[in-house]
């Protein structure tokens, strides 16, 4: 097992090496884009290989909260860059287009596409609002086998309102939230992680210093996960925290990299390889 020192340097390593990087985009928003106005990427069925990609939620917003961008937030800079590095620092495969960028997809709750998907991350999720539809084929999905990460929500109101969200879709009262312990098997897939990094949005941090986005109201972060009745973990939650900005903005500013980027790395390896071996 990794220690913290030795995750920093293996990312910082690689970070390094690298001989190109991408772009940061802009900051933007709109419903149907992600962040600077990119337009989704949505697949077709023949376009998955067999090899590793990271698809994302589309899902309708509902309801706004402090801060929160929709869908599209760190979309596709954070799938981008997370699966650049899961390449570097573990054998898994991941598939890439022709001019050798990692694909990464969107999927909506009702597409076909997403049972092709073993991995699927969420931002800002507590705007979500499921329909009919969206909850009968999100259950479906994720009693079959299939895993969604959702993260970069703050504070009690947003934790309540996807907790009522994804209520619809999994009664809490067959599958409860839970707290997920440090002694889980997510925690250790790969590297040991010992706490839950609180990562700010850049631009936050860059602005006050701070971590906790929403003050006292989001000072804890926190990793809570429902689980199906063998204990796989179906929906995995990171609260008053953005993990996926720590692999957005990696290249942002060397402070911030050094930072959060290790740990929040850290955290999606262990995550993604638990998400393809459970």
């Amino acid at each position: 097992m990794a220690t913290k020192g030795i995750v920093l340097g293996l990312v910082f390593a690689v970070l390094v090496a690298a001989t190109t990087s991408f772009a940061q985009r802009g900051f933007g928003r709109g419903y149907g884009r992600g962040e600077g106005g990119i337009p989704p990427r949505f697949p077709q069925l023949t376009e998955f290989d067999g090899d590793f990609r990271v698809c994302r939620m589309m899902y309708r917003q509902v309801r706004s909260h402090q801060r929160g961008l929709g869908w599209g937030t760190d979309y596709p800079d954070a799938e981008i860059n997370f699966s650049i590095r899961l390449s570097e620092l573990t054998k898994t495969r991941v598939s890439r287009s022709p001019d050798n960028e990692p694909n990464h997809f969107v999927v909506r709750p009702t597409d076909e596409a997403l049972c092709q998907c073993p991995f699927v991350i969420m931002s800002d999720p507590g705007s979500a609002g499921f329909s009919d539809e969206d909850v009968t084929a999100l259950r479906s999905y994720l009693l079959k086998g299939g895993f969604l990460w959702v993260d970069d929500y703050w504070g009690p109101w947003a934790w309540e309102d996807f907790a009522r969200e994804i209520g619809k879709v999994l009664p809490p009262a067959q599958y409860p939230i839970r707290e997920l312990t440090f002694d889980h098997p997510i925690f250790k897939t790969m590297f040991t992680v010992s706490r839950i990094p609180q990562v700010p949005s850049w631009q936050f941090w860059s602005e006050s210093g701070a971590t906790s986005e929403m003050g006292s109201e989001s000072a804890t972060a926190h990793m809570a996960a429902i689980s199906d009745p063998a204990g796989r973990v179906m929906v995995l939650m990171t609260h008053n925290t953005d993990i996926s900005d720590s692999w957005e903005r990696e290249g942002q500013n060397p402070q911030y990299f050094l930072s959060f980027s290790p740990e929040g790395y850290a955290v999606g390896l262990n995550v993604a390889l638990y998400a393809m071996t459970h």
